[in-house]
């Protein structure tokens, strides 16, 4: 039997690129990684013509339903990550392609990379350190987060490991979800409310759900509307979760009191980006669970969804 051709189509930045997990690849298929990322939907269907599976190492390489259905022999997407965004599943589903993610590895690292932007935002870091470099010596009212309420949107693995920092520290927790699990609400001592009582109460919002066509713009106009006036912001989840221009509204205005973002609509961010103007801001290029030992977990769990698939037992499978 030919040996099944496995494809890493665009691993840029580096993620799997010398990662000793390749070589458990190499145990089961060819496999070709390409370190550029395809230009157009034209190559994407050239770099994957043969390949029966897709290791789709960075998210903001797309997957449209145009492009799945010109690759017949393609049978799984392993992703390295969580959040299947990237992908067009109800047109996976149709092409017969099982696609995988990693749930819940990571929780640990976006969590703490989360809680760092709630403190650089907190203690205004950001401004603290422009201000020094061009020799202005500012003191500001900055922040105290302990005893103040977070507000978690989405208790999944991420969302639950950021309640448990939070009360580390001594912030009091509220939390709204999709899927409420009273259990675990009572179990780590936090409670579910409505979602516009979080925004009204929480003097920190941490945004935890996956890109859906429910979440997609749920933090908009009429939500930052709601917040309390200097209430804080980070979003480590997907960038299309919040309203973008609503935001930069909101942060110009002073309403918002500073707000610190991992992921964008757009990435890379435009150099152009009216984001990139305001001031009470702290953003990061989409790198939550970049460390060395993210990376590796990531990798790893990607390769080992993959050899699952080859052995007939597909695991992590993720659902439209």
């Amino acid at each position: 039997m030919p040996r099944p051709l496995i494809v890493i189509p665009g691993d840029e930045p580096i993620q799997l690129a010398g990662s000793p997990h390749l070589e458990r690849l190499s145990e089961v298929g060819d496999f070709v990684l390409y370190e550029d990322r395809p230009a157009d939907n034209a190559e994407k269907i050239r770099r994957m013509q043969d390949a029966e599976v897709l290791i789709n190492s960075r998210g903001s390489v797309r997957w449209p339903g145009e492009v799945l259905r010109e690759l017949p022999r393609l049978k799984l997407i392993s992703l390295c990550g969580i959040g299947a965004d990237c992908i067009d599943l109800p047109a996976a589903k149709e092409c017969g392609i099982i696609v995988s993610n990693i749930p819940g590895r990571t929780a640990g690292l976006v969590s703490e990379h989360a809680l760092a932007l709630l403190f650089g935002i907190a203690r205004k870091l950001a401004q603290h350190t422009a201000e020094l470099k061009s020799n202005q010596w500012i003191r500001r009212d900055l922040v105290y987060l302990r005893g103040k309420t977070l507000g978690v949107i989405g208790t999944g693995a991420i969302g639950r490991e950021m309640i448990r920092l939070a009360q580390a520290v001594g912030m009091q927790v509220i939390a709204w979800s999709f899927h409420p699990q009273p259990e675990i609400a009572a179990e780590r001592g936090f409670k579910y409310v409505e979602l516009d009582e979080l925004l009204q109460q929480a003097d920190a919002i941490s945004l935890h759900v996956k890109l859906t066509n429910d979440s997609r713009g749920l933090i908009g106009r009429r939500e930052f509307g709601l917040m309390k006036s200097g209430s804080l912001l980070v979003n480590t989840a997907r960038g299309a979760i919040i309203d973008t221009s609503a935001l930069i509204e909101a942060l110009h205005s002073g309403h918002l009191g500073g707000a610190g973002l991992d992921v964008f609509e757009s990435e890379p961010i435009p150099a152009d980006h009216p984001l990139l103007k305001c001031e009470q801001i702290i953003l990061t290029p989409h790198v939550a669970d970049q460390t060395p030992e993210g990376m590796e977990i990531l990798n790893g769990g990607a390769v080992d969804n993959v050899i699952a698939y080859l052995q007939g037992k597909p695991q992590n499978i993720v659902t439209g």
